[in-house]
Order: structure tokens, then C-alpha cells, then sequence
């Protein structure tokens, strides 16, 4: 008998942690993308695409940067959108970029 309690155990911990990650992957993909025009997003300088950034008002910003090689991005290199902490984990484009940016190490 407590082979198959071990076993039926093992096994409901990962079907629920499977769940979990499932649900948070989907959680993710469902976050809404931050607008240019949102408040956060104005105070920190986001910008979807990072080459149209104000370089007189931003003068941190270098070629080179943008959100899929910044520390707060928590998406993949290649995802094209990924949630970032700065934004209540809203989505940002990786190509983007704002002033809150930290190089990824």
C-alpha cells in the first residue's frame, strides 16, 4: 500500500506543479502590453521601439539597449513581448526600451 500512496503522491505533485507553471505561462501571455501613453510609462520615457527614444531627455540611453537584454525583462531573448516589474508586470516590447533600464548580466 505504500507504494501506491508514494506513487499516486509523486505523481499529484506534478500534475499540480504542472498546472502551475501552465497558469503562470498563460497568465503571461494574457497581460496586457504597456501603452506609450500610460502614466508609468510616460514618467520612465518607454518607448515601443527603442531607436525613438528622446536622447536630449534621456541622455542614459545608448544604442544597443532595449528591454529583451534588460534585467527586468522576464521573458525570453526571443520573445517579442514579456512582462517587466517596472510596469506591474504589463508587457513590454523587447525591441522597447525606458529609463529604468539595467544591462543583463
Amino acid at each position: 500500500m505504500k507504494t501506491s500512496r508514494r506513487t499516486f503522491l509523486i505523481t499529484s505533485v506534478g500534475v499540480a506543479s504542472t498546472f502551475a507553471l501552465g497558469s503562470k505561462a498563460a497568465f503571461a501571455a494574457d497581460a496586457p502590453k504597456v501603452a506609450e501613453s500610460d502614466p508609468t510609462a510616460q514618467a520612465l520615457g518607454y518607448k515601443e521601439d527603442a531607436s525613438k527614444v528622446d536622447k536630449a531627455k534621456f541622455a542614459k540611453y545608448a544604442a544597443g539597449q532595449d528591454c529583451g537584454n534588460c534585467q527586468f525583462y522576464q521573458g525570453k531573448p526571443t520573445d517579442a513581448y514579456a512582462p517587466c516589474p517596472m510596469f506591474s508586470n504589463k508587457q513590454v516590447a523587447a525591441k522597447g526600451w525606458c529609463s529604468a533600464y539595467v544591462k543583463k548580466a
